[in-house]
Parts: C-alpha cells; sequence; structure tokens
C-alpha cells in the first residue's frame, strides 16, 4: 500500500489549499526534495524563470498541464493538488453543492436542480464536467475543426440548450488542451473561449463553484494568448461570477480594470469599441448589484452613447455582439438591481424579440422584463413574460434558479393566475 507523506496533511498546506495557492504546494514539494528551480525546471523542461512564477502567482501565469507535471515531479498529492485548485476533493464531493450562496440567482427555498430542474440526466453531466476539470480527458480524435466544434458548442448556449452544451464540453475541453501543447497565441485563445463558454453555462444553471473555476482558468489562457479582447471576454465572465459569489468588490476592481485595458487599446476598430460598450455595460449591473446607484447609472449612461454608433445587428462571429437593443436591456436590470422596477420597465419599453439574434437573448429579454413586473407586484405581467420566455428559450426558466424561484412564487401565491399552472408544470416547481 503506498503511503502519502505526512506533510501533505499539516496545516501548512491546509492554509495553502485555504488560499486556492497551488504554486505554494509546488514550492513547499520542491524545497523539500532540495532542489533550486532550476533542477525543477529540467526536470519540467522550462526555464527557472516560468517555475518562479507558477509558485509566485499560484500557478495563474502557467499552463495547466505543466502545474500538473510539477506537481507530479514533486510529489503533490493528486486530491491536495485538485483541493488547491477549487475542487474540494479534501471533502467528499458533493454534486449538488452550490458554494456561497447568491441574492440574484440562489433561491431562498432551493429546489432540486438535478431533481427537476430539466436537464438530462444533470448528475451525470456535472460529475463529466467535474472529472474533466480534475484531469483533463484524453484528445478525441475527432476530424472536425476546433473552431468549428466551438461555434456549434455556442450555437448550443444561444439556442438554450445548457444540457446538449454541458455533454460536449469536457471534449472539447480536452481538444482545446490538445492544441494548446502548441503553445501558440490563438491555441491559447481558444482554450480560453472554452473556458469562457463552460463558465457561462455554469452560472446560468447556478453552478457557481464550478464557473469560479472555469471563469479562473479561462482568464489564465486569455493572459497567455496576448490578446486584450480575450482578456477582456474571461474577465467579463470572472467578474460576473465573483458578483453571484457575494464579492462584488473584487468583481468591480476586475471588470474596471478590463475596462481600462480595453480602452487603452485606442478604440480603433469596432470590435474593440463593441468591447468597450460591453464593459461598461457589465460595470454598470455589478455597480448596481452593489448599490453604488452612481456608478451604475453613470456608466450604464455612457454605455447607451456609445452604442449609438453600432448596427442593430451585430456582425456574425463578433466576439462582443453589443447592439443599442443590448445596452437597452442592460439598463432594464440596471434599474431592477437597484430596485426601480417602474424605470427598469420604462427603459424596457421599446424592446422586442426580433431585436435580439439568438433564442437566449430573446429569453432573457422576456425573463428579464418579467423580474421587473415581479417586483412590481404584477404577477400577471410576470407570468406572460415569462410564458414567453419558455416558448423561445425553455432553459431560460427552467434551468436558471433565479427565474424558477418566481414561479414558485408565483404558483404559491397566484395559483389561479393565467399561465401559472402551465409554468408550474413545464418547470417541473411546485408551490
Amino acid at each position: 500500500m503506498r503511503t502519502i507523506d505526512p506533510l501533505w496533511s499539516s496545516t501548512k498546506v491546509r492554509a495553502l489549499i485555504d488560499h486556492s495557492d497551488p504554486g505554494g504546494l509546488i514550492r513547499m514539494g520542491r524545497i523539500g526534495r532540495g532542489w533550486r528551480q532550476a533542477d525543477l525546471g529540467a526536470r519540467l523542461g522550462c526555464s527557472a524563470s516560468t517555475v518562479s512564477r507558477m509558485e509566485q502567482r499560484g500557478g495563474r501565469a502557467a499552463d495547466l498541464q505543466l502545474l500538473r507535471q510539477a506537481a507530479r515531479e514533486v510529489g503533490v498529492p493528486t486530491h491536495v493538488l485538485g483541493a488547491a485548485l477549487g475542487l474540494g476533493t479534501l471533502q467528499p464531493t458533493r454534486v449538488a453543492s452550490d458554494g456561497p450562496r447568491c441574492v440574484e440567482e440562489d433561491p431562498m427555498r432551493r429546489r432540486t436542480l438535478l431533481a427537476a430542474a430539466g436537464l438530462a440526466a444533470p448528475a451525470q453531466l456535472l460529475a463529466g464536467m467535474d472529472d474533466a476539470l480534475a484531469i483533463t480527458p484524453a484528445p478525441t480524435g475527432s476530424t472536425v475543426p476546433l473552431d468549428t466544434r466551438l461555434a456549434r458548442a455556442r450555437a448550443l448556449f444561444d439556442a438554450g440548450k445548457y444540457a446538449d452544451l454541458l455533454e460536449s464540453l469536457p471534449g472539447l475541453l480536452a481538444d482545446a488542451h490538445d492544441g494548446a501543447l502548441s503553445r501558440a497565441d490563438l491555441a491559447h485563445a481558444r482554450l480560453s473561449a472554452c473556458y469562457s463558454l463552460a463558465a457561462q453555462v455554469l452560472v446560468k444553471i447556478g453552478r457557481y463553484d464550478r464557473a469560479r473555476l472555469t471563469a479562473d482558468r479561462a482568464t489564465v489562457y486569455a493572459d497567455l494568448s496576448g490578446s486584450p479582447l480575450v482578456a477582456a471576454a474571461a474577465a467579463r465572465e470572472l467578474s460576473i461570477v465573483l458578483r453571484h459569489q457575494n464579492q462584488a468588490a473584487a468583481a468591480q476592481r476586475l471588470i474596471l480594470d478590463a475596462a481600462t485595458r480595453v480602452e487603452a487599446t485606442g478604440l480603433t476598430t469596432p470590435a474593440q469599441a463593441a468591447a468597450y460598450a460591453q464593459m461598461l455595460c457589465t460595470t454598470s449591473y455589478t455597480a448596481a448589484r452593489a448599490g453604488d446607484r452612481d456608478q451604475a447609472q453613470a456608466m450604464i449612461c455612457e454605455a447607451s452613447k456609445a452604442a449609438r454608433r453600432f448596427p442593430e445587428q451585430a456582425p456574425a462571429g463578433r466576439l462582443f455582439p453589443i447592439t443599442p437593443a443590448a445596452v437597452d436591456l442592460y439598463e432594464v436590470g440596471v434599474h431592477w438591481a437597484l430596485g426601480d422596477a417602474g424605470a427598469a420597465l420604462h427603459a424596457g419599453r421599446a424592446l422586442r424579440a426580433d431585436q435580439f439574434p439568438t433564442a437566449e437573448r430573446k429569453g432573457r429579454m422576456h425573463t428579464d422584463l418579467g423580474r421587473a413586473w415581479w417586483q412590481w407586484g404584477k404577477p400577471e405581467q410576470t407570468a406572460h413574460e415569462l410564458l414567453s420566455a419558455m416558448r423561445v428559450a425553455p432553459g431560460e426558466v427552467r434551468d436558471r434558479p433565479a427565474i424558477r424561484e418566481i414561479v414558485g412564487d408565483l404558483a404559491v401565491r397566484h395559483p389561479r393566475v393565467s399561465g401559472v399552472r402551465a409554468l408550474a408544470a413545464a418547470t417541473g416547481v411546485r408551490g
């Protein structure tokens, strides 16, 4: 029977795990073996400076495969490294665990998403994601170009087919990691995009612990890509996760820094200008969630001005497909977050589903308006908007915890309102 060095159950190791510092574990193992950074670098095929960055920055600047290889070389047990990476493997894994509670998307009366969210075999799908995040799967051998598969995965998200997307992500991540072995900037950008997409869908279904891990990895590979726009996209996803985890101050700092870096490009291209407007929208909503009314209103006003120059439909393939209607929808959310339902509904008075190109965005328009009506105490209008969302993007109602909470409250408090029974039946929610 193989025994584990008592070092890896020490209080110092526990502290490194608590601070999510896998680089510190590498440093501890290296020093324990009496190696210099150059000695470990020689075994890994990299420079001493690369080892130094890995150790000092907790692995954020390192390729995750290189980090795992370093852990093997210095003797860090797999379960210890996994715990420091946020997988919580030192304790029994509970697939239904959500991490920190969230005011916006975490219901006060958590109904079991695993049993009734409408996702096909959700426990198995989430377990598959856990496995892929713990140990990158072997490449699938698919002959379909990775860009094509990434586009298909994005199309699943846009269609609100979150279960199908979760099923496809492990293989997509495996092949993106395999491509990133080339260390090419574009390959790192693709891998970052895959992790950003994973974060997006995990946020949708309220799995914030996993979303935090995938968003953090998206930022790692975005930094390696050298692209300010890819970095901005990853930073935005991470800020959204932080906001959901009630870390508003950290989310705000992160998105403001991303906006500053995008602005530093000079905004000389439409893609850069769109990225900047998107950062302003996200900054505004983040400020609103933190209760900073002045900054929230200032940022959304600035975003509205910037959006006037944008076409009504964003060009295909744009990383940040922001449009004037999209900014108006953000304004709805900003006013809702500030507790002003009347202003939210006024901001969305001219919005139409045909202004949004994807089912996910159409559904989001209806759910955001539904939240505003609910905040104003109007159950009939709330049910109408949520039914409209169900027709175009069932996942926006069925899989999002905050919207399921509204459906549950409607079923309890207003069971006779037209459409409420249909909503409850479609979502599996019981009053």
